[in-house]
């Protein structure tokens, strides 16, 4: 009869549970992944099917129970490093959504709002139709893959260990989260210059002809011509959407890096 100890049992069950963590943690909050559309069972399903290959190659993690205050702790800190990582690459997303609202707002649509399952509040349509496109040209661009290339890499520089590591973590993201309002205004700038342009030029109409109600023309003007920047740049939207990711990436790293000293 084969008998199993409890120290085995805990042994096994620390190689899996520790790893499942992190994992779990950022696919809760990793764009893409994160989305309410996507069910809680399909995400644990992701996460044990890449926790399973990554098991066999992964440092051996220390020799804790998990049911332990210390197994508990370690718990806790493979938590926070997948939610920092999944936050680390939420900044590249978060940019695409301020130009979205700014385009929006530039083109007289920030009253056209839907609900955002997403988010939980309602956002607006020109920030859902940026959100999708970022969405399928991560994907396009085998975003995730890279994604769960860096998780792979992470156990290397943040092995699972009793040793906290180090909250530079915390100001670095803090730091590159700065990075989403200056990304979003220049994936922005191109349709809020234009329609600048064209709002000085309806104001100087106005004051040459007063009797023209500039509300009835104003707004049809902004709006056509938003839409027609909008459909000449969207043969650049990608390579620009590139360069976000590629920073995104390099967030992550930055942050890992600094987490692990």
């Amino acid at each position: 009869m084969i008998s199993i100890s409890s120290v085995q049992l805990d042994t096994w069950l620390g190689l899996f549970i520790y790893p499942l963590t992190r994992i779990l943690a950022l696919l809760a909050t990793a764009p893409v992944f994160n989305n309410a559309a996507m069910p809680v069972r399909a995400r644990l399903i992701a996460g044990l099917a890449i926790t399973l290959p990554l098991v066999s190659v992964l440092p051996a993690p220390p020799a804790v129970p998990a049911g332990s205050w210390l197994g508990l702790t370690i718990l806790g800190e493979q938590l926070l490093i997948g939610v920092l990582m999944g936050y680390s690459l939420r900044i590249a997303f978060t940019a695409l959504d301020v130009a979205g609202e700014m385009i929006g707002l530039q083109m007289g649509l920030s009253f056209a709002t839907f609900f955002d399952p997403g988010s939980g509040g309602q956002t607006p349509v020109m920030a859902q139709f940026l959100g999708l496109m970022t969405a399928l040209v991560f994907l396009a661009m085998n975003g995730h893959l890279l994604m769960l290339t860096l998780l792979a890499e992470s156990f290397t520089l943040l092995p699972v260990s009793a040793t906290p590591f180090h909250a530079a973590a915390f100001s670095s993201l803090l730091t590159s989260a700065a990075m989403m309002f200056s990304l979003g205004v220049m994936l922005a700038l191109p349709l809020v210059t234009a329609l600048l342009v064209t709002n000085i030029s309806l104001g100087v109409l106005a004051r040459v002809a007063p009797t023209l109600n500039l509300f009835a023309v104003g707004f049809p003007v902004t709006l056509a011509l938003g839409f027609v920047v909008l459909m000449l740049s969207l043969p650049y939207i990608g390579d620009a959407m590139d360069g976000v990711f590629s920073r995104g990436f390099e967030t992550l790293e930055t942050v890992l890096r600094a987490a692990a000293g």
